[in-house]
Order: structure tokens, then sequence, then C-alpha cells
């Protein structure tokens, strides 16, 4: 059986700006439309275009959980796990390429 992978990821505008959270199976085809405005919405009216945390599951219940586990938490929380991972805010897409 092939595993599938599924993606938790936060895009951001800039540094403790405004963040999105979500959930995808293809993180480099996501973000990829996040970044070009292909999705109309909250990305692309706030202009939310970094990536800036990301984890994987191999469990689809698992990482749906997660986002909405993360989409709970409050601001300060989600800042402290992006600066754990990602001190400088870098923008992640490219390590993925």
């Amino acid at each position: 059986m092939n595993q599938q992978t599924y993606y938790v990821y936060i895009m951001a505008g800039r540094r403790n700006g405004t963040l999105y959270i979500g959930v995808t199976n293809d993180l480099i085809r996501r973000v990829y439309e996040h970044k070009n405005n292909l999705v109309e919405g909250f990305t692309h009216k706030y202009r939310v275009h970094k990536l800036v945390y990301w984890e994987q599951t191999e469990n689809i219940e698992a990482a749906i959980q997660r986002e909405k586990q993360l989409k709970k938490w409050k601001r300060q929380w989600k800042l402290a796990l992006i600066e754990e991972r990602n001190a400088y805010w870098r923008d992640l897409y490219e390590q993925l390429l």
C-alpha cells in the first residue's frame, strides 16, 4: 500500500504578521498556489505568501486534528512554535524545491 503524506503548514505575510494555517497532501503545490494568488480567499486577500512552518504526518485525521488544534491556540503560542524552528521567519518554500 502506498503511504500518503499530509502536511500542516503556516503561512505568514511577514514576521509577527497575519498567519494562515492549512492542511494539504502536496505542500509544494499548495504553497505555490498561495504565493501566486491562484486561489481566492484569505491568503490572497491578506497577502500571506511566506511558508514559515510545516510539519508532516501519514494520517489525514491526525493532520486535520493538528490543524484545528493550532487554529485554536493563542497567537503567542503560534509565534513561539514558528520561532522554535524558524527564528528568522525565513520563507521555507525554497527548501522544499
